[in-house]
């Protein structure tokens, strides 16, 4: 079972928390769980210790990070169960046309290609950060039997991000290979 770093933290549950409480937290249980502090307690204490240990750096890591957090979150809720990712036809068709313009530049390098399509998903990108910010800050606050639908329009926006890093990995590939 997955820990609940937000409840190891004291913290609510969020995907915008208070980076400075969060940073508190950390160190406050880093000295707290640090083995050195522990050397004289019994072997299954010292395990113990290790473990909330560990359990602090991989709740740190996960949680100062957007990309992570966001995960990790929608893991919590069983979101990102494999074969359940399905995304709006509307948003595969943009994504196959920009898949067809890779495709073109796999055969034909084209700087100026290359930059059109970067724009084009830098324009979605933008559009989907702008579209999912206000239930992101707003998610804390929602009651409880409204939180699902959030957290399916969160989903959906963290699925479309991966796909357009997806396209972003294959675009710098083409730009380096159309710049020499």
């Amino acid at each position: 079972m997955t820990p609940n770093y937000f409840e190891f933290y004291d913290l609510p549950e969020t995907f915008q928390p208070d980076a400075a409480a969060l940073k508190r937290q950390y160190y406050t249980l880093s000295r707290e769980y640090h083995p050195d502090f522990h050397a004289t307690e019994s072997p299954e204490r010292q395990q113990e210790i290790l473990h909330l240990a560990t359990l602090n750096t991989n709740a740190y890591r996960t949680l100062s990070d957007p990309d992570l957090r966001m995960a990790y979150i929608l893991g919590l809720h069983g979101l990102l169960e494999e074969g359940k990712q399905e995304l709006p036809a509307d948003f595969l068709m943009e994504v196959m046309e920009l898949n067809e313009q890779l495709m073109e530049l796999e055969f034909e390098p084209d700087a100026e290609a290359v930059q059109r399509v970067e724009n084009e998903v830098n324009a979605l990108s933008e559009t989907f950060d702008a579209g999912i910010e206000p239930v992101l800050a707003g998610y804390p606050g929602l009651p409880v039997d409204v939180r699902p639908q959030a957290l399916q329009q969160i989903r959906t926006y963290y699925l479309k991000r991966r796909y357009l890093l997806r396209i972003r990995e294959s675009l710098s590939k083409f730009a380096t290979r159309s710049e020499s």
